[in-house]
């Protein structure tokens, strides 16, 4: 099983980094699988923590594919590092092995600590559409334009159906997003 999480790290200077996820669940391991280069996996590899958030509030998931990663934080319990404040859930993990692979490696992690601060309600279609609109922003470089644009018009119409402020907001940050990268292309 695959959640879409956001994942917070630390390097080795305390700074903190925080980026959207797709964590696969197997058992009672978490599987974190960063493609190469990236922030996460050399600070989950230098300090052999991570943080898995469980949030509903896709602005974090569209801020952080959109250049806006200044989120209120808290100090983790268990293991030096940071859950985001506003989360549903977190569980921090520590790293127990890889599975090396020169495009994206397997990092295999045990929950040492886990929380619950708030009900999952579950997510609505806008929450949907927008979760999948970032996924769509991180491969720009690699769909057809006119592809970008069909899967946005399809998401579109739920989101129209559902959305408050918080999703309008994400999801304007990610459709300018997509924007100005298809223009670049």
């Amino acid at each position: 099983m695959i959640q879409e999480t956001i994942v917070t790290t630390q390097n080795n200077k305390g700074e903190t980094h925080i980026a959207p996820m797709g964590i696969h669940i197997a058992g009672d391991e978490f599987i974190i699988l960063p493609f190469r280069p990236s922030i996460t996996l050399d600070n989950i590899l230098t300090t052999k923590t991570a943080v898995i958030n469980y949030t509903d509030d896709v602005r974090i998931f569209a801020g952080c594919v959109t250049g806006r990663s200044d989120w209120p934080l808290k100090k983790a319990k268990k293991i030096d590092g940071h859950f985001l404040a506003d989360t549903l859930a977190h569980c921090e993990v520590k790293l127990s092995h890889v599975n090396d692979d020169p495009v994206r490696p397997k990092l295999f992690c045990q929950a040492v600590h886990q929380v619950n601060h708030a009900a999952f309600k579950g997510y609505n279609r806008a929450q949907f559409s927008v979760l999948e609109a970032a996924i769509l922003l991180t491969r720009v470089n690699r769909l057809a334009p006119a592809k970008i644009h069909t899967e946005l018009e399809y998401l579109h119409i739920g989101f129209n159906k559902t959305a408050g402020h918080r999703e309008r907001e994400a999801w304007s940050w990610i459709t300018q997003a997509i924007e100005q990268k298809l223009r670049e292309k």
